[in-house]
């Protein structure tokens, strides 16, 4: 559906819980460089992902890296310091979600590059920024509803997510 890309990931369970959105909504997640923990085999088991070896990831060395193995079309970066609102975007399948560590966030350089597809998520004014697990999930669902509005993609009876390449229809 979408390519969760997170740069400089800090926190463990931060990382966890968006892979298992990624899961739930068949997402492929980018791990940029340098990662704040160990994703060997045994720290995944210790820490109960289970669902990890379901997960589509892919992990990168750094941010030109990532661009020319993942070649992405469209990319939408989600700060604080956005001043478009995501439900404005056009979000489509294959759209790379880009995301920045927990305690920075994404760098400025990049904000500067990409000025035009930065976006936030509102809050109140008194409120600096949301979890970036939570942001993660507010915005593939908020992509997730604009696929569906638009047809791209479907719910089955049961209200699961139904994608095109899937053989049976909803």
């Amino acid at each position: 559906m979408f390519d969760v890309v997170l740069v400089a990931p800090e926190i463990p369970n931060n990382t966890g819980n968006i892979g298992r959105t990624c899961v739930a909504l068949a997402c492929r997640l980018h791990l940029i460089h340098p990662l704040g923990f160990e994703l060997s085999e045994k720290a995944c088991r210790r820490a109960g992902l289970d669902y990890w070896p379901r997960l589509d990831v892919l992990e990168h060395a750094d941010w030109s890296r990532y661009l020319a193995r993942a070649t992405p079309t469209r990319m939408w970066l989600l700060s604080t310091k956005g001043a478009r609102s995501v439900f404005e975007a056009d979000l489509r399948p294959g759209d790379h979600l880009v995301f920045g560590k927990e305690t920075r966030g994404l760098p400025e350089a990049l904000l500067g590059a990409h000025g035009d597809r930065v976006l936030t998520l509102p809050m109140v004014p008194t409120e600096r920024s949301l979890n970036v697990a939570t942001a993660v999930c507010a915005v593939a669902y908020e992509g997730l509803r604009q696929c569906i509005s638009r047809g791209e993609i479907a719910l089955d009876a049961a209200g699961r997510v139904w994608l095109p390449e899937n053989r049976q229809s909803p």
